[in-house]
């Protein structure tokens, strides 16, 4: 089946589409292997390489030559392997690992990618008011999702580790290099910022080796630059109560743009008629059931991945309001609660996009 080829190198929601058509309709997915016919006469070839990082698979596409693209594709490889070695949250020995072990003792002195991952994250945090909040991690464990045991925390748990879910408490001095928890037992979490960091960084070494025509996956994220052929690259956002070959229910074209989607079909399981999902509503401890899927587009993946866990923990409403007013430019397709789909105005105007479902329900969408 054609979806499940992509469908695991992108943890969530997004599929890159065929580039035939002029029509808004979702395009089948190209898997891979089948994606290597010549873009051009003058050797350049749509290549494209997987490898399993940070916990999820990345995918680099790019329109290039073999000789100048297999390099580039695994020094990018290589940068991202290099980011997993900072902002691992399980690794001992990294600078993330080291600030939340010094909790409420001392700061610590950060390099250039820790200090940029965390003062996203702050901003994100202040923007939704604690809707994203950097210092999630505390409720790290408190959860268990399929294929693992399905667990639930007790409302004692939550009122013991919900107070430490302070982004306030994160303190960054930026002279000295250093970031400091103010409270013993908090911790950072770069689960939600961290892959989109990458992609980013992934992006600058394929630019620096001359590939201008890419579309780097990782974890529920994309990242497209230039074109493929004599098109913007083309993504699919997927339907959030279905399943399946071609299961999208919109059709993006792009370029130069970072795209995350965070969505509650994933990493989820029913309890007493509940959706349990990983998503958590920060003042309550409980999954957050004002969104379904949220598809947020960004200049930088490293804040358009914080960014769609913030605008799907605040509900449209709130959410709409909030890319109004912040000084960062972001746009976002949001599927609520009640599948109604919502969409920022700059989507019709920087995307293809099936407009017809604007302020409509989604078809075939049961809350």
């Amino acid at each position: 089946m054609l979806r499940s080829r992509v469908a695991g190198a992108l943890g969530l929601g997004l599929a890159a589409l065929a580039c035939g058509g002029e029509g808004n309709e979702a395009e089948p997915v190209v898997p891979a292997a089948a994606a290597e016919a010549p873009a051009a006469d003058d050797g350049q070839r749509y290549i494209s390489l997987s490898r399993p990082l940070m916990g999820t698979i990345f995918r680099i596409n790019v329109v290039s030559t073999p000789e100048v693209a297999e390099p580039a594709i695994r020094d990018a490889f290589a940068e991202i392997a290099r980011l997993e070695d900072a902002l691992s949250e399980w690794r001992e020995d990294s600078e993330i690992s080291r600030i939340n072990r010094e909790a409420g003792r001392e700061p610590v002195v950060v390099g250039p990618d820790v200090m940029a991952v965390v003062k996203a994250g702050l901003d994100v945090s202040r923007w939704s008011d604690g809707a994203f909040d950097l210092s999630w991690a505390a409720l790290r464990g408190m959860y268990s999702f399929p294929p693992h045991e399905e667990r639930i925390p007790s409302a004692r748990d939550l009122r013991r580790q919900l107070p430490l879910v302070r982004y306030q408490d994160i303190v960054v001095d930026e002279e000295a290099s250093t970031v400091f928890l103010r409270r013993a037992g908090m911790a950072i979490g770069t689960g939600g910022i961290g892959k989109g960091y990458a992609l980013d960084r992934a992006g600058e070494v394929l630019r620096a080796a001359g590939i201008n025509d890419y579309m780097i996956f990782g974890g529920g994220q994309v990242q497209v630059h230039g074109q493929r052929g004599s098109r913007d690259w083309r993504v699919g956002i997927q339907h959030p109560r279905q399943q399946g070959q071609n299961s999208y229910f919109a059709a993006l074209e792009a370029t130069d743009v970072s795209i995350s989607t965070s969505g509650d079909y994933e990493h989820a399981f029913f309890r007493d008629g509940r959706r349990y999902h990983h998503i958590i509503d920060l003042r309550t401890g409980l999954p957050v059931d004002k969104s379904m899927s949220v598809t947020l587009l960004a200049p930088a993946g490293l804040y358009a991945d914080a960014l769609s866990t913030a605008v799907f923990a605040l509900g449209a409403e709130r959410a709409l309001e909030m890319l109004r007013t912040i000084d960062y430019r972001a746009e976002a397709v949001i599927v609520d609660s009640q599948c109604r789909v919502h969409t920022t105005p700059g989507t019709e105007a920087r995307l293809r996009l099936n407009v017809e479902l604007r302020d409509q329900l989604l078809p075939e969408c049961t809350p």
